[in-house]
């Protein structure tokens, strides 16, 4: 066994199992300790048999342990037993505080490796068919948290919403009310909305309308958190997608 006390830093991707990396799949395979979040598919940690495996995850108002506390056990883990793999859900540099894990293991002398996933901000779009970017409709995206550190409504909302990007807000459902409300204040009730719960899993539900119908549709559809919400006129590629896949069902079905 590998005693070397380091840190793998891995996004597992975002929900599907199969959209891990292989370069993640061998720091898996190796690892003498996984801590991992809420929002990995824990089929991913039978690609480690062999490793001890600590669910530190944390969800809306259940925190099993504190960051300060995952940091420690990182610390303290691979001081004991060798390679720990810190299992994020996503990317762990998009909003997955992973720089923070990282600076702290790194202030202890631990060898650290980032290993990159697939973030839910660019795949839960594309798996119902909304392109983030497209020739003459956006040149650009911009991905907010929905929430600060201080529980406020992000301030770049309001700048991302006087330009033509395509805007994906993560964690956001809670302030849903209050982000809809930014947008009618600058006259843009009609702009293409879809908000995706569960994306890229067997349980994906996803509801599409305007800023000023949104609201209505997610109560209508039942979503709820984790979802993410996407903003600009690439979602009506969604509907046009939804509209050509029923017109083949149903001549394949005729």
């Amino acid at each position: 066994m590998n005693k070397k006390a380091r840190l793998s830093l891995v996004g597992a991707g975002p929900g599907d199992p199969e959209l891990i990396t292989i370069k993640a799949i061998r720091a898996l395979s190796n690892a003498n300790v996984i801590l991992y979040d809420a929002l990995i598919s824990t089929e991913l940690l039978d690609y480690a048999p062999q490793a001890e495996k600590i669910y530190v995850g944390k969800r809306k108002g259940f925190h099993r342990y504190s960051q300060d506390q995952i940091n420690a056990l990182i610390v303290e883990k691979a001081s004991e037993h060798g390679h720990v793999v810190r299992l994020k859900g996503g990317d762990p540099f998009i909003f997955g505080r992973g720089s923070e894990e990282l600076e702290y293991a790194q202030r202890f002398g631990l060898e650290t490796k980032v290993i990159p996933g697939i973030s839910s901000c660019n795949a839960v779009p594309s798996s119902i068919g909304i392109p983030l970017t497209q020739r003459g409709i956006s040149e650009s995206f911009w991905v907010i948290t929905g929430t600060t550190t201080d529980r406020q409504l992000s301030d770049d909302i309001r700048l991302a919403a006087q330009s033509s990007a395509t805007i994906v807000i993560l964690m956001g459902m809670g302030k849903l009310s209050k982000i809809t409300e930014v947008f009618k204040a600058l006259g843009r009730g009609q702009l293409p909305a879809a908000v995706v719960q569960n994306g890229t899993l067997p349980s994906e539900k996803h509801g599409i309308g305007t800023i000023d119908s949104i609201e209505r549709i997610v109560q209508k559809e039942n979503l709820a958190s984790p979802a993410i919400i996407v903003l600009g006129e690439v979602v009506r590629n969604a509907q046009e997608l939804r509209s050509t896949c029923e017109k083949f069902a149903f001549e394949k079905a005729s």
